[in-house]
């Protein structure tokens, strides 16, 4: 049987999603595999971003990652909302759920790093939940 697919998808794929599809390969390959998209492209990821997962888990987004579309990624099991303060993005899926994340661009290191880890939080929660049937695919 394949892994379940799980995308982390926000409006622009460049911060916190990219902090969830990093975290998530790194702590969760063995039960999903992680995909982040959004509605529209950045140039580049949230350098912040990239440094803190970096300073963090010593994962380098810039080698591994990009900012993609919605259409850019397979279809997906698990759909993972960061928390969208505005239209949140749409992509069909067997199960959704939104995460509630403040988007800490612009703001200190403090916040990255409390983002950083409440995405890893969330996302070895969502890989117990997986492993033990409690989300059903």
């Amino acid at each position: 049987m394949s892994k379940v697919k799980v995308a982390f998808i926000c409006v622009h794929n460049s911060c916190r999603s990219q902090m969830a599809e990093a975290l998530g390969k790194h702590l969760a390959s063995d039960t999903f595999e992680s995909y982040s998209a959004g509605t529209e492209l950045r140039p580049q990821i949230n350098q912040d971003a990239v440094r803190i997962i970096k300073d963090l888990h010593n994962i380098d987004m810039n080698e591994t990652q990009k900012s993609k579309l919605l259409n850019d990624i397979p279809e997906v099991d698990v759909v993972i909302t960061m928390g969208c303060n505005v239209a949140c993005p749409s992509l069909p899926s067997r199960y959704r759920e939104d995460w509630g994340l403040e988007d800490p661009s612009g703001k200190t290191d403090e916040e990255f790093i409390k983002t950083a880890k409440l995405i890893e939080e969330k996302v070895i929660d969502l890989r117990e939940r997986l492993s033990n049937n409690e989300i059903l695919i």
